[in-house]
C-alpha cells in the first residue's frame, strides 16, 4: 500500500466502534453480508436493450452466492431467443459478481442481471422472509402447466379497433363481439397442453381440440353474435 507525504505525516488516532453493515433479509434470516456467499435469494428482474426493441425477464435463484438456477424469458426480439440460450449455460455456477461482470450476449439480459442484483444484495428478493428460500426449479412454477411464458399480444388501429392476438391462456383463435361490436370474450389454444396431450400419444387433432377453451361470453345465448378472427377479420 502507497501513501501520500501528507497521510505519512500525520499522528495515529484510534478509529471508532466499528458495527458491521446493516442486516438485510435473506430465506428468513437477517444477514450482515460481508462477501459473497453470505448473499441468498430468489428474485425476478426485467431488462431491456438500447434500441428497446426487445425486454428480458431474468429469475434467479442465488444460494450462498452461487446462481443455482437461472429462467430466461425474451420478448420482442428474434435474436434475443438465441442469446437466452447461451446466457441460459452461462449463468448457473457463477456468483452473482462475476454474473455481474459476463457477457450474457443480449444487452437486454445483462440489463435485467444489473437489476436483479441491486435487488439481491440489498435484501429485496422475493424470498426474504420465507425460511430456507425457494427450492432450486422454483421458477418453473411460475411457467405454469405446459411450461411456457406469459405471453400477452394485442394490436389495435383508431380505424378498426383492437385485436387479440395471445393471453396468458394462449393462442387466441376467435374473439367474440355483441351487437355494438365490443369485445365480450375469447376462444383460445393452449400450445403448451396441446403439446402435452400430443407427447402422451393423442393424435393431433384431438389434441388441439381438448386444449381449446373460452373466456367470457362467446356464446350466442351469453349475447355474442359474431365470433371473428382476429388475424384476418
Amino acid at each position: 500500500m502507497t501513501y501520500t507525504a501528507e497521510v505519512e505525516h500525520m499522528c495515529p488516532l484510534a478509529k471508532g466502534a466499528y458495527h458491521g453493515p446493516a442486516p438485510i433479509p435473506e430465506e428468513g434470516k437477517w444477514v450482515q453480508a460481508k462477501e459473497v456467499k453470505d448473499i441468498s435469494g430468489f428474485t425476478h428482474g426485467i431488462g431491456w436493450c438500447a434500441p428497446q426493441q426487445g425486454c428480458c425477464k431474468l429469475t434467479l435463484n442465488v444460494k450462498n452466492g452461487i446462481i443455482e438456477e437461472a429462467l430466461v424469458e425474451t420478448l420482442g426480439c428474434s435474436g434475443m431467443t438465441h442469446s437466452a440460450a447461451m446466457a441460459s449455460e452461462i449463468l448457473i455456477g457463477k456468483t452473482i459478481i462475476e454474473a455481474l461482470n459476463t457477457d450474457l450476449v443480449c444487452d437486454a439480459i445483462n440489463t435485467a442481471m444489473r437489476e436483479l442484483f441491486l435487488q439481491i444484495v440489498y435484501g429485496r428478493t422475493q424470498s426474504a422472509y420465507s425460511e430456507d428460500g425457494l427450492k432450486v426449479g422454483a421458477s418453473l412454477e411460475d411457467l405454469g402447466k405446459g411450461l411456457r411464458s406469459q405471453v400477452g399480444t394485442m394490436f389495435s388501429t383508431k380505424l378498426k379497433g383492437p385485436r387479440y392476438l395471445e393471453m396468458a391462456e394462449g393462442y387466441v383463435e376467435k374473439v367474440a363481439v355483441d351487437e355494438d361490436g365490443a369485445i365480450i370474450g375469447y376462444k383460445f389454444l393452449n400450445f403448451g397442453k396441446m403439446m402435452e396431450f400430443i407427447k402422451k400419444g393423442d393424435d393431433p387433432a384431438a389434441a388441439m381440440e381438448k386444449a381449446r377453451g373460452s373466456y367470457g361470453r362467446t356464446t350466442e345465448e351469453q349475447g355474442a353474435v359474431k365470433l371473428i378472427d382476429p388475424r384476418k377479420e
